[in-house]
């Protein structure tokens, strides 16, 4: 593999791993405020994005040793509303800045499963931006989200609210694949 596109992949890997932990705490959070549909919001989109690290991670499979992982990852938790402000914000820099140039570089070089992998984390964040978007105004008006069921497919990190599709629209995997968040 080359080795922008290699570091790229580490770095989206290590990226993704934080968001997940982060979202994780930031669901408690929620919980603690007594926003419950944010709480679970954040819990699945969590389990997203473990899904798009765990597909970055099997792209490196080639690799062996250790490796220091560049990403943008947001800190200083606070409440519920500034916690959905940072994850609008981190899902913003992988949708306008981080996901293209990644996207870009690995079909110039030519590597094909990492521009997969990325293509398929990129469909994604437009997805949880727009549910956190929808979160953060709930909660900024006092109020928890409104929220059907969310839906994790299991092979891509596809997140949609409603019921699962008979194929996810990223990477064609059957519903079976997809883990429901109610």
């Amino acid at each position: 593999m080359k080795k922008m596109t290699e570091q790229h992949l580490i770095n989206a890997f290590g990226g993704e791993s934080q968001a997940h932990m982060r979202y994780l705490h930031f669901g408690n959070q929620a919980e603690k405020e007594k926003f419950t549909n944010v709480a679970r919001l954040f819990r699945a989109i969590a389990h997203a994005e473990y899904v798009h690290a765990g597909d970055h991670y099997k792209a490196l499979k080639h690799l062996d040793g250790g490796f220091v992982a560049n990403s943008m990852a947001a800190f200083g938790p606070g409440d519920t509303i500034k916690n959905l402000k940072l994850a609008i914000d981190g899902e913003t820099f992988e949708i306008e800045e981080m996901y293209p140039v990644y996207i870009e570089v690995a079909k110039f070089q030519g590597e094909k499963l990492a521009q997969r992998s990325f293509e398929w984390s990129y469909a994604t964040e437009k997805l949880h931006k727009q549910l956190f978007e929808k979160a953060f105004n709930a909660v900024n008006a006092g109020k928890d989200v409104d929220l059907g069921p969310v839906h994790i497919c299991e092979v891509c990190g596809y997140t949609l609210e409603g019921e699962a599709p008979d194929r996810c629209p990223v990477c064609g995997a059957v519903k079976e694949k997809f883990t429901a968040f109610r």
